[in-house]
């Protein structure tokens, strides 16, 4: 038995994180040189992307190879061991990220060195059993989706080489005793069977990460390989060179709910949270032994606050009538997610599909009661079942799982032509819940059913909305975000309030976010975008008169995300604006994709992006971006309050603390740009010259803050709403914590400037002196939300004059 690390009670959470990405060109070394910076600034500890070996060249490292050695291209472990010592030094300790649920199929395939065995040796392999491998679908062998043609024109491109089989950069293992036959015998002989790339759509027998062949799936819920592919991680946990984990994917997994089990055993209760995506008002399983999400859900509530839901309506209708674009093509978001889930179900999941088909088929023959259901009518119904989950994944054992099937399953029956026909839809709604079928054998095919359903809804749910619909309808790019939902993107403040205190309730230390490396577009971006929701009509205008200046698009509906786009990142640059409006193109797979690209449609693209966003149209975008900045400042700064002091724990993004304009990656994965000499001037006196030291300067206070009082912030400190009084109450969105620290910003900047300005609307303090961290100013009962506001739009009090070791009031030393 592994020994544990120590347990969580003498391992205390964070009080926040900051999320480095770790590649080649910012290893190990550079995060350590960071460092200084980085405890200055507040955070307790850093989070590091993926640190085990990794495919070579990788920018994000979640194509691990090796889960028993720590990525050389990053230093090695004794770099990560020389950054968590500097790190410790200063105060500081390190998350890991983990990936449970897949492993790369690496070029060259050897760098695998399980799965290489596994190629080599077949179903017999000691590592046979870490890999979700259907090895009766392929007749005993594992498809590899690897040849740029079919079999027969790349014949001349393979050959036997050194005893392995070789095709360009790919190399394959031999089976033994086979490199002697001809080449046609050869690969007939082998326990894999090379094929072209396309046939991994329908043929593929291998779990993947998502649509994903590169990424093959491994069962972690195996004890052993669990153990093996943990193992490096818990020794770095049990030495003490970390401190928490991040779980990548969970609902990839078989069981993530015994995955967390075990894991939280493991390490003794360390502090872990998980990429859990909730959709809408979807709740953690309570039976998650962890603290809690990454934070998606509340970057959906933070984000929601400073939109305006009318603007928003508003904002779609132009967009409808700019674009012209279909109802399930992008106008309308219910029936564009809707048709995206079709096109990817029966498209890019169809292997998935089938291989349910396969065991529900197996399931129905082996029960009478279940006899004579046409393959057809439950591979059906399986689609139809899928495409009208509102959620990720169903956990069969949760209250909500029946409920919510039925409801698909309703209307799944209606897509049957023949009403008899649609009992194959009962059948696989059962089958789902994991409800008995048979005998023993069939019992086993029941919970294989029912976890594989669980495992394509999760893969269909993240293709069809993340990486397809959200890409399809455009109207405002901000809340096209994961666990986002692009058709309300509003959240009142009662909401917001709401969801703080039920994290403070259930999950007090789970992860919160603005940016991560995933978001499609930075806070900072969204931030600016959400002022179009105050400003409808101006933002018509913009519209129009960009299209009278700048050339004509490939098709509107592009054209529109690649003004929105050059928008939001205020001073677009083609080098950055063009392969970020290309990919747009390609994941909304209407007019060109990544695997059917139309290369005239896309030369057409990029020399509209160059010639009008990046071209004529650039000093109109740069007069209205100058316009609004006051309004993108207060939805910047407010967002970063609420982050920052709202129940949980924040994740900052590497150079989020400051000015961040980042679109989707590779964008926001480039080396992050650091400011010590800046925060080293304000802690000297000086008064911040914009917003973005506005924003370095909140960072660092409320950092400091939660790093000096953690038990304000905690589980003990609680989170009341404080509400204003008067014409303007509404654009307040104010809240105290452990009655000591209150946070206020400001929402709507340009409504409440249109209807006049705070108007002497004040905002009730609880009883005693408080003052502002962020001005210096002291205030008491009712502040007068003008001179609250006055210098800046939020603000970040402390009873009695109770401060941290903070920057100073605007800069002036403490």
């Amino acid at each position: 038995m592994t020994p544990v690390p120590p347990a969580q009670e003498s391992v205390p959470p964070p009080t926040a994180t900051y999320r480095l990405q770790l590649q080649p060109g910012f290893p190990f070394s550079a995060a350590e040189a960071a460092v200084p910076y980085l405890a200055a600034l507040g955070v307790s500890h850093l989070h590091l992307s993926p640190v085990l070996e990794a495919v070579p060249g990788s920018t994000h490292g979640y194509d691990v190879t090796d889960h028993d050695r720590v990525r050389a291209e990053l230093g090695g472990e004794e770099g990560l061991r020389s950054l968590s010592r500097t790190a410790r030094a200063h105060g500081m300790g390190l998350v890991l990220d983990v990936v449970p649920n897949h492993m790369a199929v690496p070029v060259p395939q050897r760098l695998n060195r399980a799965l290489w065995e596994v190629l080599r040796d077949g179903p017999a392999s000691r590592f046979a059993h870490w890999f979700d491998i259907d090895w009766a679908a392929g007749g005993g062998r594992v498809l590899l989706p690897v040849l740029g043609g079919r079999l027969a024109d790349e014949l001349p491109a393979l050959r036997v080489d050194g005893g392995e089989l070789r095709y360009h950069e790919h190399a394959f293992p031999l089976r033994p005793g086979t490199g002697h036959l001809p080449l046609p015998e050869l690969l007939a002989a082998q326990h894999y069977r090379l094929a072209w790339w396309r046939l991994a759509r329908t043929e593929l027998n291998y779990r993947r990460f998502f649509t994903i062949a590169e990424l093959i799936a491994v069962r972690v819920e195996e004890p052993d390989v669990f153990a093996a592919t943990h193992g490096t991680v818990l020794r770095l946990l049990r030495e003490g060179v970390a401190d928490g984990l991040r779980v990548d994917h969970p609902d990839g997994l078989a069981d993530p709910a015994g995955y967390l089990r075990r894991l939280d055993e493991a390490t003794g209760g360390r502090w872990t949270v998980v990429e859990k995506i909730l959709c809408g008002p979807e709740r953690l399983p309570e039976d998650f032994s962890c603290a809690g999400t990454t934070g998606y859900d509340a970057l959906r509530h933070i984000d929601g606050v400073f939109t305006d839901p009318a603007g928003a309506a508003r904002v779609a209708e132009i967009y409808r009538d700019f674009t012209g674009v279909a109802d399930d093509l992008g106008g309308r978001w219910t029936q564009t997610a809707h048709r995206a889930a079709r096109q990817v179900v029966g498209h890019d999941l169809a292997a998935e599909v089938e291989r349910l088909g396969r065991t529900a088929d197996r399931i129905c023959a082996a029960d009478p009661a279940l006899a004579d259901h046409a393959p057809w009518a439950l591979r059906a119904a399986i689609r139809e079942l899928l495409v009208r989950l509102p959620v990720y994944r169903p956990y069969p054992d949760s209250e909500r799982a029946a409920p919510m099937l039925a409801e698909a399953a309703t209307g799944a029956r209606r897509a049957f032509t023949v009403p008899e026909e649609a009992h194959a839809v009962d059948v696989v709604r059962d089958l789902a819940l994991r409800r008995p079928a048979g005998g023993a054998a069939a019992r086993a095919d029941v919970a294989d059913f029912a976890t594989r359903f669980a495992q394509v809804a999760s893969a269909l749910h993240a293709k069809a909305e993340e990486d397809t619909a959200f890409y399809r309808y455009v109207p405002l790019l901000a809340p096209a975000e994961v666990g986002g939902t692009p058709g309300s993107p509003g959240v009142t403040p009662e909401g917001f309030h709401a969801f703080c205190a039920r994290l403070l309730r259930d999950w007090p230390y789970t992860g919160t976010v603005l940016s991560t490396h995933d978001t499609k577009r930075s806070a900072e971006v969204r931030a600016r975008l959400a002022v179009l929701t105050e400003l409808p009509e101006r933002w018509r205008e913009l519209l129009d008169q960009l299209t009278e200046v700048a050339p004509a698009p490939p098709d509107r509906q592009i054209g529109y995300v690649a003004w929105q786009s050059a928008l939001g990142l205020a001073d677009p640059d083609p080098r950055r604006l063009v392969p970020a409006v290309l990919k747009a193109a390609r994941e909304a797979k209407l007019r060109t994709s990544w695997t059917e690209p139309d290369e005239d449609y896309e030369r057409a693209l990029t020399e509209f992006v160059e010639r009008g966003p990046c071209g004529a149209g650039r000093p109109l975008l740069a007069r209205f971006t100058e316009r609004t900045a006051g309004y993108a400042r207060a939805n910047s700064l407010g967002a970063a309050a609420l982050h920052l002091t709202m129940p949980g724990v924040p994740d900052l993004y590497q150079g989020t603390e400051s000015a961040y304009a980042a679109l989707v990656d590779p964008d926001n994965r480039r080396p992050p740009r650091m400011h010590p000499q800046v925060l080293a001037e304000l802690d000297a006196g000086r008064a911040p010259r914009d917003a973005a030291e506005e924003k370095l300067l909140l960072t660092a206070t409320a950092l400091r803050l939660r790093r000096r009082r953690p038990e304000w912030f905690g589980a003990a400190g609680d989170h009341r709403p404080l509400t204003a009084d008067g014409p303007a109450a509404t654009h307040c969105l104010a809240f105290c914590r452990a009655g000591a620290v209150i946070t206020a910003v400001t929402r709507l900047p340009a409504l409440l400037e249109r209807a006049g300005g705070w108007r002497g609307t004040r905002l009730e303090l609880p009883p005693g002196t408080w003052r502002d961290l962020l001005t210096g100013r002291e205030l008491a009962d009712k502040a007068a939300l003008e001179e609250l506001f006055a210098d800046l739009p939020v603000a970040l009090l402390c009873r009695d004059g109770v401060v941290a070791d903070a920057v100073g009031p605007l800069g002036s030393a403490r």
